[in-house]
C-alpha cells in the first residue's frame, strides 16, 4: 500500500509576505550570457539595438523582477567607465575572473535598456576588489543623481537625461574567496563595505545594500566571516548575500534530492549569525538574506577549467553551459520551496544565471532560443508564488540516503494570494522509489476549488530538453479528488507539482 502524506493549509498559519525579488536572476559578463545570449546584432530576431527578441520573450515569460549585474567574479576587476559612452571609444579589457576578452560593446546603459524591455530592475554590483569607495561613488552619481555635477552630466552627455535609479547595490562579490581578484579578510572587507555604504547613503539615502557573505557553506571561514563582516557594517547594510550551487557528481538521485536539508542548515546558520550581531549591537534592525547566487552547477566544471587554461582571452566562449536534466529541475523546485518557507527573511534570490551560463534559457548563436528543464519550476513559482507564504503543517514519511537521514518524502509549501483569492501548493515527491498519496486539508478556504494542477513527471532522471525537442514540459493532471474541502491525489515519485485553488 502506498504511503500517505497529510497537509493542512490555513490562512492564519503565516510565515510572511513573499518579496517578489525572490524570483530574481543574474546576468554576468561571462561566457555567452551577454554576447549571443541576450545580445546578437544580425540575428533573425534581433531588435534594432541588437537584443534578441526571442530571448526577451522568454525572460518576460519568467517575470523576473530584478537582475544582478555585471557580476559575479567579473565585477572585481570591472572598470565601469569603459562600459559607457560611444561604443567605438570603449576599451577592450582582459577579464581576469574567467580569462576572457571583454569588448564592452554591451555596457551599463545598454543593459539598463534591456532591463526595461524585460520589465525588470537592475541590481548593481560595485567593484570592491581592485577598486573601492571613490569609484562606487562615481558610479552612483552617474546612475542615480540629477545634479549638475561631473558624472551626472556625463550620463546626460551619453544620451540618458533621466537617472537610472538603481536601488539595490551589491558591495562587491565573494570577497572571502581566494580566487577573487582583490580578496580580503573579513575585517578588511567589512570596513571597506561599511565606509562605501555610508558614503553612498550620503549621496542617496534611499539605497538598499547587500554585503558579501560567504561564497558557499563549505568555506573554512563560514560563519565567522558573516559575524566579522557584520561587526563592521551592520548599521550601514540591509541584506547579506548567500551563494550555493549543487551537483550530483556521484549520480545518486536520492541523495541529490536531499541536499535541501543542507540548504535549511545554511539558512538557519546565517540567520542565527545575523541575529547574534544584532543582539550584540543592541540594534532594532534585522539583516535579511539575499541568496543572490543559486542553482545546479557541475556538468561542465572539468571542460570549463580546460577551456580557460588552454584557450584564454577569447570573446564570449562557451563556458558554464550546463545542459540540465529532469532531476536538476526537481532539485530547483525543492530549493524554491525552501526559500518560500523562509519568506520572512529571504527577501532577494537570484537564479544564477539567466541565459546560456548555468541558465534556464539557452540560445544557439545563429539559431533558436529554448527552455531548459529548470525553466519550469522557476516559471511556476514566479507566476503563482506571489502573496503570503503559509507554514506547511505536514505529516509525511521519511527515508535515509547515502549522506542524509530522515529525509522527508514530500516537501511542500502553500502561497495565499488574497487579492486574487487563490491558494497555490508547490510540492515535490522526492521519494525515488514510491508514488505517495497526498492529502491536503483546504477547509480553511471555504468555497475554493481546484483551478489547475500542473506537474513535471518522468521515469528518466537524465532526460534533457534541447533546441529541437522538449520532452520535459509540464502536464495538466486530472486524477485528483476534491470532496468537502479535502484534496487527494496520488503524487508520482520524483515529481514537481503545482496545485492551484480558487473561488
Amino acid at each position: 500500500m502506498a504511503q500517505k502524506t497529510k497537509m493542512i493549509v490555513d490562512k492564519d498559519f503565516k510565515i510572511g509576505e513573499i518579496d517578489k525579488r525572490v524570483y530574481g536572476s543574474f546576468i554576468e559578463h561571462l561566457g555567452r550570457a551577454v554576447y549571443t545570449g541576450i545580445y546578437q546584432p544580425g540575428h533573425v530576431s534581433a531588435a534594432e539595438e541588437g537584443f534578441r527578441k526571442d530571448v526577451i520573450e522568454l525572460v518576460k515569460e519568467l517575470d523576473v523582477p530584478i537582475i544582478r549585474y555585471p557580476g559575479g567574479n567579473f565585477v572585481s576587476n570591472f572598470f565601469w567607465e569603459d562600459s559607457v559612452g560611444p561604443k567605438d571609444q570603449r576599451k577592450k579589457r582582459l577579464d581576469l575572473a574567467w580569462r576572457t576578452m571583454e569588448s564592452n560593446e554591451v555596457g551599463l546603459g545598454e543593459f539598463a535598456h534591456w532591463c526595461d524591455k524585460v520589465n525588470s530592475e537592475m541590481m548593481m554590483a560595485v567593484n570592491l576588489g581592485t577598486r573601492g569607495t571613490k569609484d562606487a561613488l562615481n558610479l552612483l552619481e552617474y546612475c542615480n543623481l540629477n545634479t549638475n555635477s561631473y558624472y551626472a552630466d556625463l550620463r546626460r552627455k551619453h544620451g540618458r537625461e533621466n537617472p537610472y535609479n538603481v536601488k539595490v547595490w551589491c558591495l562587491g562579490n565573494e570577497m572571502d574567496g581566494p580566487w577573487q581578484v582583490g580578496h580580503k579578510t573579513a575585517t578588511e572587507y567589512g570596513r571597506l563595505a561599511a565606509e562605501t555604504a555610508k558614503a553612498m547613503k550620503i549621496m542617496d539615502d534611499s539605497l538598499e545594500f547587500v554585503v558579501c557573505g560567504s561564497s558557499n557553506v563549505d568555506m573554512p571561514t563560514f560563519p565567522q566571516w558573516e559575524a566579522s563582516t557584520l561587526e563592521e557594517a551592520y548599521e550601514y547594510v540591509d541584506d547579506i548575500s548567500l551563494h550555493q550551487y549543487y551537483g550530483n557528481a556521484k549520480n545518486d538521485t536520492a541523495d541529490f534530492f536531499a541536499k535541501t536539508q543542507d540548504l535549511e542548515i545554511f539558512l538557519h546558520s546565517v540567520i542565527a549569525t545575523c541575529d547574534f550581531v544584532k543582539a550584540k549591537k543592541r540594534s532594532n534592525k534585522n539583516i535579511n538574506l539575499s541568496f543572490d547566487e543559486w542553482n545546479v552547477w557541475y556538468h561542465t566544471n572539468q571542460s570549463d577549467d580546460e577551456e580557460m587554461k588552454k584557450r584564454p582571452w577569447q570573446t564570449a566562449p562557451h563556458l558554464l553551459e550546463d545542459i540540465y536534466t529532469f532531476e536538476d529541475a526537481i532539485l530547483n523546485g525543492l530549493i524554491l520551496i525552501t526559500f518560500l518557507k523562509h519568506a520572512d527573511r529571504v527577501k532577494v534570490a537570484c537564479l544564477a544565471q539567466l541565459v546560456n551560463v548555468i541558465a534556464p534559457i539557452m540560445t544557439e548563436t545563429d539559431g533558436p532560443a529554448w527552455r531548459q528543464t529548470i525553466f519550469y519550476p522557476f516559471l511556476h513559482a514566479s507566476k503563482y508564488g506571489r502573496g503570503t507564504a503559509l507554514t506547511p503543517v505536514i505529516s509525511t514519511g521519511v527515508h535515509d540516503t547515502a549522506k542524509h537521514e530522515n529525509v522527508t518524502d514530500i516537501e511542500a509549501v502553500a502561497v495565499y494570494n488574497e487579492e486574487k483569492q487563490e491558494v497555490t501548493i508547490f510540492a515535490v515527491n522526492r521519494n525515488t522509489e514510491e508514488d505517495i498519496f497526498f492529502e491536503s486539508d483546504m477547509r480553511g478556504f471555504e468555497g475554493y476549488k481546484v483551478k489547475e494542477y500542473l506537474a513535471l513527471e518522468s521515469q528518466d532522471m537524465k532526460i534533457v530538453n534541447g533546441a529541437g525537442a522538449s520532452p520535459v514540459t509540464p502536464v495538466e493532471k486530472k486524477n485528483y479528488v476534491m470532496e468537502d474541502g479535502i484534496f487527494t491525489v496520488e503524487m508520482k515519485k520524483c515529481s514537481w507539482n503545482v496545485i492551484r485553488f480558487g473561488v
